[in-house]
């Protein structure tokens, strides 16, 4: 098999997702990489597999064979459609292998097969490829600059600087390149990348984004999420930590550097509130009791009479469950979720498309009707599905609808990694809270303070104001790292208080 990317055709990803949750933030793309191990393709398809939450409409997997070389395999749509496939995996033997699943950012148009990772270069010391979670926030100057200094760039992705700033090098091996890459570069990121006898993890000085270690026998894997290495029965090691390179080989094992000028550390909070599954740990830390906790000092903070708490699923039943415990309201699944419905609709009728979200989510009507509600969700983006839900529970019979968010209110886009809508067209850019909850037309909203959830994840006193632990720039406005980009294209950054 070519270790070229297939020819690019144009790709409709709005027929692939016509009920995708377009008022959710949408992680765009998670990492693995296995070495060390028998046929490493079929490990990092099952960890992409574990992985899929971080990016579902396309996913690709690189891998090296002593004698075979590099080989690749690109594809949209979930992983379980296309890395299952014998006759595909047998095209990706080797003891080495890395693997990305992508979430593409909104609106974007004429998404081609190129547009998928891991990226792959050919250098003078043999090739390479890497596999990256976040975004480069000076990626247009980059790419700028290195068009014209002759670059021909293959995809649209910021991505794929990487490869072009390491191939500029002058360094004598691979991981040094990358090194000299990586400094030039702005933003947030965590890479998985591999050459014929290595297997590279670095995160960014920030650690924007997660990744960890961990070993399965005699080999060692990477993950964007310790879920990835349960999936295959591999031993949690550690997380990489901010600013870390780590270079394993079969040979020698993990050997550790810090190529880049310390910063604090800025792990994003709303990794905590949603895109991490609960299954997974995070800096020591469970995910699924820490969003219970959100839900414990939800309770606290916004307290109201109500019959039942339900959670909007499945992202807010931890959240909920928490508010139950400590308000003493019992808990109920008064929501429930279509778990089958795929992509059974891509070309829908029009009558279909206005169901809309009760094509995903269901109200248990006998459960509901007479009662007073609390929703517990994990955000509100837009508004729009808040809405919906809130007409569902009401047509259902509900006396009273209030809704507790386990977030504060997202008044500011992402730009490390998370597919965020403009500013103007986020509810809490424009509203105050009392705005948002008679916009939503429902009997209370409120949301969990900043402190509340700083106490959440494990910070007594709250947030510092002074030099916060987390990057918390989509409630805040308070950007870790200045978007370069962005602020050539008019965006306006928060005034100084």
């Amino acid at each position: 098999m070519s270790k070229h990317m297939p020819p690019a055709h144009p790709f409709d990803f709005d027929a692939m997702r016509p009920f995708a949750d377009d008022d959710k933030l949408k992680e765009e793309c998670g990492v693995f990489g296995v070495i060390g191990l028998a046929d490493a393709a079929n490990f990092v398809a099952l960890g992409l597999h574990a992985l899929q939450h971080r990016g579902q409409e396309a996913g690709g997997i690189v891998c090296h064979h002593p004698e075979h070389g590099f080989n690749s395999a690109r594809r949209f749509g979930y992983v379980r459609d296309n890395f299952t496939k014998a006759s595909l995996m047998e095209t990706l033997p080797g003891p080495l292998a890395i693997g990305h699943v992508r979430y593409s950012t909104a609106g974007s148009k004429g998404a081609a097969i190129r547009d998928v990772q891991p990226f792959f270069g050919e250098f003078s010391m043999g090739g390479a490829a890497i596999a990256h979670n976040g975004n480069i926030t000076n990626a247009n100057a980059l790419r700028k600059e290195l068009i014209e200094r002759g670059s021909i760039f293959q995809s649209s992705s910021d991505s794929e600087c990487i490869i072009h700033l390491m191939a500029r090098s002058l360094q004598r091996n691979i991981p040094e390149r990358m090194q000299d890459a990586l400094r030039r570069v702005e933003g947030a990121f965590s890479v998985v990348a591999m050459t014929r006898t290595k297997l590279i993890g670095v995160r960014d000085p920030h650690g924007v984004r997660p990744l960890v270690l961990g070993r399965l026998g005699d080999g060692w894997v990477l993950s964007s999420e310790t879920c990835g290495l349960d999936i295959i029965g591999a031993e949690y090691i550690r997380e990489i930590e901010p600013g870390e390179m780590v270079v394993i080989t079969e040979e020698d094992g993990v050997e550790s550097s810090f190529p880049f000028r310390p910063q604090p550390s800025k792990f994003c909070i709303f990794e905590h509130v949603y895109f991490s599954r609960p299954d997974s740990i995070i800096g020591g830390r469970s995910v699924y009791e820490t969003r219970r906790q959100i839900g414990v000092e939800l309770a606290r903070e916004n307290p109201v009479e109500a019959d039942l708490v339900c959670a909007v699923p499945d992202s807010g039943t931890p959240a909920a469950i928490g508010f139950s415990q400590e308000s003493g309201i019992p808990f109920a699944m008064g929501i429930i979720r279509n778990q089958y419905m795929g992509r059974t609709f891509i070309e829908p009728t029009e009558q279909i498309r206005n169901m809309g979200v009760r094509l995903k989510l269901n109200v248990n009507r006998a459960l509901i009707k007479g009662k007073r509600v609390i929703l517990v969700d994990d955000s509100v983006v837009r508004g729009t599905t808040s809405r919906k839900i809130k007409e569902m529970i009401l047509d259902a019979g509900a006396k009273e609808v209030h809704f507790r968010i386990a977030s504060p209110p997202t008044a500011w886009p992402c730009f490390y990694g998370v597919d965020t809508p403009q500013r103007e067209k986020l509810l809490a850019a424009t509203m105050s809270e009392d705005e948002m909850a008679e916009h939503l037309a429902v009997d209370s909203l409120k949301f969990i303070s900043l402190d509340g959830l700083y106490r959440a994840v494990g910070e007594a006193t709250g947030r510092s104001k002074d030099c916060p632990q987390y990057c918390d720039a989509c409630f805040s406005g308070e950007y870790p790292v200045t978007p370069s980009d962005m602020l050539e294209k008019g965006f306006e950054m928060k005034a100084a208080e």
